[in-house]
């Protein structure tokens, strides 16, 4: 992943710098989006068609960077869901924020009867 959000850069500041207390997600999802959903979260996310955002889980980190330690698989879409160029990851199965976010390296159309799935180790978040 390329961009953390908004919502995650001033936590990382309130935690680490102001002694701010968190209490991360119990689990995290990962979304699709037809427009980039920029660090504000203002992107047009998947609806419809059997669309649903999906629970991944991250290995642990090495020198600043966590991959899915298990594929991610969406829902068999039953109506198109148009043109996935974006990921994001979020801390809620619906609404919540916005972790982080980055493009696809290629553009994939959904159309019925398609199974859109990351395979495992492919989905990295990197802190650099």
């Amino acid at each position: 992943m390329s961009e953390f959000s908004d919502y995650s850069e001033n936590l990382v500041i309130n935690v680490l710098l102001r002694a701010a207390s968190h209490t991360g997600a119990a689990a995290v999802y990962v979304g699709l989006y037809t427009s980039d959903p920029t660090d504000g979260n203002t992107g047009t996310e998947v609806s419809g068609g059997s669309y649903a955002r999906t629970a991944v889980v991250f290995g642990a980190p090495s020198a600043g960077i966590s991959t899915n330690s298990s594929a991610v698989e969406f829902p068999q879409a039953t109506a198109s869901w148009g043109t996935v160029g974006w990921v994001g990851v979020l801390d809620a199965s619906t609404g919540g924020n916005l972790i982080c976010h980055s493009p696809l390296d290629v553009a994939k159309t959904i159309d019925t009867g398609d199974i859109f799935k990351i395979a495992t180790g492919n989905l990295s978040i990197t802190v650099s």
